[in-house]
């Protein structure tokens, strides 16, 4: 089982505190012990607990390993001793700094519009660039994010008119383009319903004629006065 990380700030629990004080006390020790043995080295170790008890580990004496220690302090210390020089050159970098800080601060203000009373021609013109070129970047980039959102769009159009057409096949509908059998049957009864319409009208036509009896020889027909 991996060991999740741990957070390196006080634990809050008293309980688990002790318990991870112990725990780590204890390996803390051993590793100095063995690094000790392992590597021939001069070690000593002063552990307090929270409640001030003393925990201490020393590879041959405690007593020679802090004097040991304390001399070698006070030789460093003689061999470096702090001067003026190196007092005035960081007073000279921390001013330095300060000066970059604030021609930052004025820079930021002129790209803003602010502070442009003090520019000459120059200035101002140097300031126009750096915004041209700026604005040519941002309109780059952005057309650059619509492409890929057009692109992402027509993506999701193929996906969306792919599963269109799976759901019409699982339901049975036939596609745009073709005529159904309901369809036909229609047009098929509206062709037969105008060609009735026709026949009765020339059959109205045709029956249009005279049908008052006549007697006598037939070229006389004509010659005969109409009825009033």
């Amino acid at each position: 089982m991996v060991r999740g990380k741990t957070q390196m700030r006080r634990i809050e629990n008293a309980t688990s505190r002790q318990v991870t004080f112990s725990k780590r006390r204890n390996g803390l020790l051993k590793k100095a012990f063995e690094l000790s043995v392992l590597c021939d080295a001069e070690v000593a170790l002063v552990i307090f607990s929270p409640r001030g008890k003393l925990y201490e580990f020393a590879s041959s004496s405690m007593q020679e390993t802090i004097e040991r220690y304390q001399k070698h302090a006070k030789e460093v210390q003689a061999n470096n001793p702090p001067t003026e020089h190196n007092f005035q050159h960081l007073k000279h970098e921390t001013v330095s700094m300060m000066k970059k800080i604030e021609q930052l601060e004025t820079s930021k203000r002129k790209l803003l519009g602010e502070g442009l009373g003090t520019c000459n021609m120059e200035e101002l013109q140097q300031l126009e660039q750096q915004l041209e070129r700026s604005v040519t970047s941002i309109r780059a980039r952005k057309m650059q994010v619509y492409m890929q959102q057009i692109e992402q769009l027509k993506e999701k159009g193929k996906a969306l008119a792919a599963e269109n057409a799976m759901l019409s096949q699982k339901v049975g509908l036939q596609p745009q383009g073709q005529t159904s059998n309901s369809d036909k049957a229609t047009c098929s009864f509206e062709k037969t319903e105008k060609a009735t319409l026709g026949t009765s009208t020339e059959i109205s036509e045709v029956s249009d004629v005279e049908t008052e009896l006549f007697i006598g020889l037939p070229e006389t027909r004509a010659k005969r006065p109409p009825q009033k």
